[in-house]
């Protein structure tokens, strides 16, 4: 591995995923002589941390998540193939995708997984049924349509205790996402749907965000923490700390105190922003190796060079991998797949000695999340502040991130009208929106890919409907 395989006439690099690492690395070979294959499981590069703003109406998901195959298309040794990876085959130097029916067989001589992470359920995966995540587009869609269907339905019923259960919402996790969504929830009943309903107030809902550790943003240190508290508790959000979820159902949740008490929360809308989960590539991957180890979340426990043992061009970067000191986020995915470029480049030049190379080093650059309009925490270094400046650092910060003028562009139009007004352009909800998720997930419960489940029926409907067009009866009615 590192020498130009005989199978092809260039150098092969497959990059798997289309996230912060993926794209960082194949624009980082864009003037290298080789071919790269991004391979993902969607179409799209997502800018996870603006996904809230999807889910509470700020943003449109084209906003967050351009067409990977349109940011590369002018890079011309880039090829993108959509596809879920169904193997990695170390040995051979090969990697297998999926699509619908088709398998694709891509080869590499150097490898980036850059697959990253989902949402983790601590073993309870039942939960994901009543309270979605907060990782995909799919995901702050179903958000949006269940936190804006949620208050149709309070207008409509009749019911005192279902109206209070359906303006109940419930955010477990406290850390950047769960503060984040938290707070927008908030500033949605009270400012965007003031007035707009006749039955009930939207200001009367009760927004509750839930953590088993004991303080706000544990990250980000107990100063930020407690800023961070307060102003959600003065916006009338409910701070829950040492509260673990035990049971999710349609109806609400069971909470553990940490005194060991049981209690109960009816609420129509929960949300899960908790934990990650590596994606199981990772696993795949490091069983293969010469003795890599995954992490209790899945990650793979890389080499000083983000590489795994004994295959030295094969690099996990971004949340797949465990590094200390190098947190999930995506300045980490970013430098990572930086780092695992310029080695790969370094190998055509015949300048790459595996054995002797620089270590990876993270440079943290800070972390911040936005607690509501004018508000924020910021950690730059030892330098922690808040407040108005460090919500403005923040939007440009995110400005700066965002891919291409137009996204940037229109994500400074929809925050001046949320931000500096009230109203948010994205309020539009399906019914397809909430319920998608949990008949795909009925579907492959009984072991069906859903895809490829939709596409049959497709066909048979086709199929039905051409055989009664030729049908005699058919035929005379017309």
């Amino acid at each position: 591995m590192g020498v130009p395989s005989a199978r092809a006439k260039r150098y092969q690099v497959v990059i798997i995923g289309s996230g912060f690492g993926g794209l960082t690395a194949a624009k980082a070979l864009k003037r290298a002589d080789v071919e790269v294959t991004v391979i993902s499981r969607t179409t799209s590069h997502l800018f996870q941390p603006l996904l809230y703003q999807v889910a509470t109406g700020i943003l449109s998901e084209g906003e967050i998540a351009p067409a990977t195959r349109l940011i590369l298309r002018n890079q011309k040794n880039v090829r993108v193939l959509a596809g879920e990876v169904e193997a990695v085959d170390l040995k051979a130097q090969t990697v297998t995708s999926r699509l619908l029916t088709m398998d694709t067989v891509t080869p590499f001589d150097s490898l980036i997984v850059a697959a990253g992470a989902q949402q983790s359920y601590f073993g309870n995966d039942q939960f994901a049924t009543y309270a979605p995540g907060m990782k995909t587009i799919d995901d702050a869609l179903e958000l949006r349509g269940r936190i804006l269907g949620t208050f149709e339905v309070a207008e409509v019923t009749t019911d005192r205790a279902e109206r209070d259960r359906r303006l109940t919402f419930v955010v477990v996790g406290a850390g950047p996402t769960g503060v984040e969504l938290a707070g927008q929830i908030a500033e949605l009943a009270e400012r965007t749907l003031a007035g707009a309903f006749r039955t009930i107030q939207p200001s009367d809902c009760r927004v509750i965000l839930m953590d088993a550790a004991s303080a706000v943003l544990p990250p980000m240190g107990k100063k930020l923490g407690l800023k961070a508290q307060r102003r959600l508790e003065k916006m009338g959000v409910e701070i829950q700390l040492g509260a673990m979820v035990t049971a999710v159902d349609y109806w609400g949740i069971t909470v553990k105190d940490k005194d060991g008490t049981r209690r109960r929360i009816e609420c129509a809308c929960k949300v899960w922003a908790a934990g990650v989960q590596a994606s199981p590539l990772g696993k795949m991957i490091a069983e293969q190796s010469d003795g890599t180890a995954v992490d209790r979340a899945g990650r793979v426990v890389v080499e000083t060079d983000l590489a795994i043992k004994g295959h030295p061009y094969v690099f996990v970067v971004g949340d797949l991998m465990s590094v200390p000191g190098v947190p999930g986020m995506a300045q980490g995915a970013i430098q990572g797949a930086k780092y695992a470029t310029t080695l790969i480049k370094h190998s055509l030049r015949g300048r790459d000695d595996p054995s002797n190379r620089a270590p990876f080093k993270y440079r943290d650059k800070g972390s911040m999340a936005v607690i509501s309009r004018h508000s924020a925490v910021a950690q730059v270094g030892r330098l922690e502040f808040g407040g108005f400046i460090a919500w403005l650092a923040w939007l440009l910060l995110h400005l700066f991130y965002l891919v291409g003028f137009k996204n940037r562009f229109t994500t400074v139009v929809a925050w001046v009208i949320a931000f500096l007004g009230r109203g948010r352009d994205q309020m539009a909800i399906t019914n397809q929106m909430i319920y998608a998720r949990v008949a795909m997930a009925t579907l492959h419960a009984r072991g069906l890919d859903a895809l490829t489940t939709a596409e049959q029926a497709e066909r048979e409907a086709s199929a039905t409907d051409g055989a009664q067009a030729t049908s005699p009866k058919h035929q005379a009615a017309g």
